[in-house]
């Protein structure tokens, strides 16, 4: 069967397999041939026995009809083997030849099924023999390419001094195992990159006749691979800029792994997995979405963590950890707090200094009491009238006085004095309670009667009750300053409780707010004589205990201002450390 495919270099080949074919064919009819001549001498030989020899005379005519038949039979016999031989060989060609038709049709459906593109070339370097792919590839047909010599059609103009550096190399036998990468240009004028893979063709006698060489386009791989490695670049690139330090390890059985560290975490902990077993805090395995702070005593930091468990390139569960250093952000916050607490000081003096005359009065009239109640019993001991019913009633008044002088300053000098924030369970009653006791000598003094709505199941907030004071006094005087010119003479104090915190609200009928976004603004204030820095404090005090300050226009004239803390948790039952009597 003639191939459509012709080659420039079939010669090797073809004799190759004309020899193979010479030495089974020429044997089956040269042994008929030699039997067809032994059998032809012996019946000749025959005749001229009996022509010849005084043995046939003797012989009746019977005999030599029988020596004849015998003869013509033995050529039967001869010819019908031939023929069978004959037969059987031809079966076998039959077969052998439909053998190959199939054998060269599977051959060709899968060289024509290829997408990868084969081409031969000869040791002078023209083209021999190309596939079907190879053509598709290209955009040339065979007819184009086989006898081609360089430059070959498919080469980039400008640019054949390399493509024949290329194909020198290729002739040489140097090529890489790797193959190589080459730009090629179809017909059309467009172009695409391929990978070449060479090796020398070998006839059946292991002589080289030139060389075979598959190609492949990876135009479009090649660009995913570029596109991938940039965008790799580009996450390396920002993952080492971070100032994040990045971690990830997988647990083995020698301890932590480190598989990826970036620049920072390098800088800070070097290439070893101690830094992230540090931020680690022995939470292993107790990650939440929540960061947290960790001080790293090897680094005398502090750090916010994230944790992360992640699935590894090759399946393994691993921990991501990114770690932002706020030491300086910490140090701000202490300073900040050092800061706030003076600024709280301050206007807790400063608070004092304008009610310091209402406290004089207020100390006054417990002060005159207890010196008349005093006079009065030194008079009645004077006058002989010792007699304890007489002198007692007098003493413990003026007890009662002191003792009411003595909280009075008692609670200014724990108001006034610096101390350290202190969070603990404290009954709202108790904040607003106090919170009053010093507002009313203002509010008595003005005329206003101040009114509290406490709940008697509210729960217990978590706070410092001295700051919450604070709070509550300043928003108390506002109230009272703003109700001074009111017809109204009610200043009411509200406790709210709700799921997850207490509200309180302070409402007065002053005369109202115009701009209420920009109270809370520092030194923004709608006084003369104002700093404009108390709801500032306040919004501060309040935000610090997880809660909000705010303020809404009252319905009914005036100004409502509300804030909120979070309760605190119910408190466990006290458990009974003796153990019941069990009774039969």
């Amino acid at each position: 069967m003639s191939s459509p495919y012709k080659s420039s270099i079939p010669n090797s080949f073809h004799d190759h397999a004309r020899k193979r074919r010479r030495g089974v064919y020429w044997v089956t009819p040269a042994v008929v041939l030699i039997l067809y001549l032994c059998v032809m001498g012996a019946f000749f030989w025959l005749q001229r026995l009996h022509d010849d020899s005084v043995m046939f005379v003797t012989i009746d005519q019977e005999v030599r009809q029988q020596r004849l038949i015998w003869v013509v039979l033995a050529l039967s016999c001869v010819i019908i083997i031939s023929l069978l031989m004959l037969w059987r060989y031809t079966r076998f060609r039959s077969t052998a030849e439909a053998a190959l038709i199939a054998e060269t049709g599977f051959r060709r459906a899968m060289e024509n099924s290829m997408s990868t593109g084969m081409r031969v070339l000869d040791m002078e370097g023209r083209i021999a023999y190309v596939n079907p792919a190879f053509c598709r590839m290209i955009g040339w047909n065979e007819a184009d390419l086989i006898g081609r010599s360089p430059p070959f059609p498919y080469w980039v103009p400008g640019r054949h001094e390399q493509h024949q550096h290329t194909l020198d190399v290729l002739t040489s036998g140097k090529t890489p195992s790797s193959g190589l990468e080459i730009e090629a240009q179809r017909r059309d004028g467009s172009r695409f990159t391929a990978r070449m893979y060479v090796s020398p063709l070998l006839d059946p006698n292991g002589t080289q006749i030139g060389w075979m060489t598959s190609m492949t386009d990876i135009t479009e791989p090649k660009r995913i691979r570029e596109a991938l490695t940039a965008a790799h670049e580009r996450f390396m690139t920002v993952l080492e800029g971070l100032d994040d330090a990045i971690s990830v390890t997988a647990d083995t059985h020698d301890g932590l792994e480190l598989l990826f560290a970036n620049r920072t975490y390098r800088r800070v902990f070097g290439a070893q997995t101690g830094g992230h077993n540090e931020l680690l805090a022995r939470r292993r395995g107790r990650f939440t979405d929540e960061a947290i702070e960790i001080f790293a005593p090897s680094v005398q930091r502090w750090f916010e963590v994230h944790h992360r468990m992640l699935a590894w390139t090759d399946g393994r569960r691993v921990r991501m950890q990114v770690a932002r250093d706020i030491t300086e952000r910490r140090d701000h916050e202490e300073a900040s707090r050092i800061q706030q607490e003076k600024i709280q000081l301050t206007s807790r003096l400063t608070t004092m200094g304008e009610m310091a005359s209402s406290l004089a009065h207020e100390l006054n009239q417990p002060l005159t009491a207890i010196a008349n109640y005093s006079m009065g019993a030194v008079a009645l001991v004077k006058a002989g009238h010792t007699s304890p019913t007489m002198l007692l009633p007098a003493l413990e008044k003026a007890a009662s006085q002191a003792e009411r002088a003595g909280k009075i300053i008692s609670r200014i000098r724990e108001f006034v004095k610096r101390s350290e924030p202190r969070r603990q369970r404290v009954p709202i009653s108790r904040i607003v309670d106090n919170a009053i006791g010093f507002a009313d000598i203002d509010a008595r003094k003005r005329r206003i009667r101040i009114d509290s709505f406490v709940p008697s199941n509210a729960p217990d907030v978590l706070a410092d009750p001295i700051l919450i004071e604070q709070v509550l006094l300043n928003l108390l005087k506002n109230g009272l300053e703003a109700m001074d010119k009111s017809d109204s003479d009610e200043l009411k104090v509200a406790v709210i409780p709700h799921e997850q915190h207490i509200e309180v609200a302070v409402v007065d009928r002053g005369h109202g707010l115009t701009d209420p976004e920009r109270l809370f603004e520092p030194f923004f204030s709608t006084k003369t004589q104002g700093l404009g820095m108390g709801l500032n404090i306040c919004r501060t005090i309040i935000e610090s205990h997880h809660g909000r300050l705010w303020a809404d226009p009252n319905p009914a004239g005036g100004t409502i201002f509300r804030f909120t803390l979070p309760c605190a948790a119910p408190e466990k039952p006290a458990q009974n450390d003796q153990p019941e009597e069990l009774h039969a």
